[in-house]
């Protein structure tokens, strides 16, 4: 859709329950947000088909739920404590805090490569493009600091005894220090991956535009372990895995690139995001690394375990290489929000709808009684039935239309109409969302009908 911005879509998701202010009888709390009765759904169903995809389809991968809580050491090996920090500098005038390198991307409208700079090469770019504060317009910046953004927390009962201990800033670190566990259980050999679904937390201080930057976001990710021969091939080979997957679930190719780092961390070989054009631009949506031995070695030398594979073959003792492919739940449902919504102009009036691709839409059918007086017993038993194959929604209350609209806007992509044809012979309306057709089927043929339809 032409023209969409990001209030658009913040409004349309609070008002038909995709989305809401986290605490919002509160006032709110910044950058948390609460999925609602079909946001849930929605981002239920993209777990689902990532799922799917790259663990259920896949002979070689295994998956994992770690604690979310880890021994700090896990934290030190990793890197985290030492100099897991963002770049942030103070507007003096309204006292709004900001990242150095987005006002330097956003300024520059992405042709400035700012995480490859320096704190000293940001601020004179900042002062000699005059880059002012976007809140309030001033031009009066503190120097730029370094803020942690790990959560930290302790753990023990006996004031001035307790140990520090950190919410876990990314997901990974629980599928490295498993790594032993997963290919001694599962009696794997080289190459094989170990994915997971799970919550992270971040202090971000800069505002977060909806979905797409929170403190607290759930990641889909695996790590592939391999010999270093191998390594740039599986890199390239999730660079394209990770590319398909999101436009099967419905990402239009012409809103979607590659963007290669243009800046390494001292220990990879290669990185790429796979960015989406989002109302506010270009931004990440997915993350492709090349993480070389770092993490495996890293995580020996803090424990003292040999993270090490024995090749059964050729008796070769090594530390697997590690790619890795991390993408965001949240912001992919932010992705795909924005994708599917259309404001479809008609005959007499316009319409609201939701193109999600069915297998990722919240309710599969709504079950619609014609006439409430006359049609709602029967169409109770048809929403049992259906209910148990798919997830499905009841709304009686107003005229058909109304109704045919209200499941259009979130997204539903069949409604199964209950009528007096129901009653006599046994048949029911279906209507398709996208093109607003109707066909008639026998009841006991609109549920596997539409089950062939919402595959992924």
């Amino acid at each position: 859709m032409k023209d969409l911005t990001m209030d658009k879509i913040v409004n349309l998701c609070k008002q038909y329950g995709f989305v809401f202010p986290g605490s919002e009888i509160y006032d709110g709390f910044a950058n948390t947000w609460d999925f609602g009765p079909v946001g849930v759904e929605l981002k239920n169903n993209i777990k689902k088909a990532w799922w799917k995809r790259f663990v259920q389809e896949d002979m070689n991968t295994y998956g994992v739920d770690a604690a979310i809580l880890m021994n700090p050491r896990v934290w030190e090996a990793s890197g985290h404590v030492q100099s897991f920090s963002d770049p942030k500098m103070d507007c003096k005038k309204c006292k709004q805090r900001f990242r150095a390198d987005n006002l330097i991307e956003e300024y520059s409208n992405g042709a400035v490569a700012a995480e490859a700079m320096s704190n000293e090469e940001m601020e004179k770019y900042i002062n000699d493009n005059h880059i002012v504060c976007p809140s309030c317009g001033g031009f009066d910046w503190t120097p730029i600091k370094q803020f942690k953004l790990m959560f930290e927390t302790s753990r023990g009962t006996v004031e001035g005894e307790k140990d520090a201990v950190y919410l876990r800033p990314e997901t990974c670190q629980g599928e490295y220090v498993n790594f032993l566990n997963v290919q001694r259980t599962t009696r794997s050999k080289l190459p094989f991956a170990i994915a997971q679904i799970g919550k992270s937390f971040r202090n971000e201080i800069t505002p977060g535009n909806f979905l797409f930057r929170t403190i607290e976001f759930e990641q889909m990710e695996l790590q592939k372990f391999c010999h270093e021969k191998d390594s740039m091939s599986f890199y390239n080979d999730y660079k394209k895995r990770a590319l398909d997957f999101v436009k099967d679930l419905g990402l239009s190719e012409d809103k979607l690139r590659y963007h290669d780092h243009d800046k390494l961390a001292h220990y990879a070989k290669a990185a790429c995001d796979i960015q989406y054009k989002f109302p506010i631009g270009w931004e990440e949506l997915n993350g492709i690394h090349h993480r070389g031995t770092w993490d495996l070695s890293r995580h020996g030398e803090f424990s003292g375990k040999k993270m090490e594979y024995q090749d059964p073959e050729t008796n070769e003792k090594y530390i697997p290489n590690v790619i890795e492919y991390s993408i965001g739940a949240d912001r992919l449902t932010l992705a795909i929000l924005c994708e599917a919504y259309e404001e479809e102009k008609l005959e007499n009036d316009t319409r609201e709808v939701m193109h999600f691709h069915p297998a990722l839409a919240p309710y599969k059918v709504a079950v619609l009684p014609l006439v409430k007086k006359y049609h709602k017993e029967k169409a109770e038993e048809i929403f049992k039935l259906f209910s148990k194959n798919f997830m499905t929604t009841y709304d009686e209350t107003g005229s058909i239309g109304k109704r045919y609209r209200r499941q259009d806007v979130i997204g539903t992509p069949y409604c199964v109409t209950i009528d007096d044809d129901t009653m006599n012979n046994g048949t029911v309306t279906i209507r398709n969302r996208d093109d607003m057709s109707q066909i008639t089927l026998p009841v006991n043929e609109a549920a596997e009908y539409i089950k062939q339809k919402i595959e992924f």
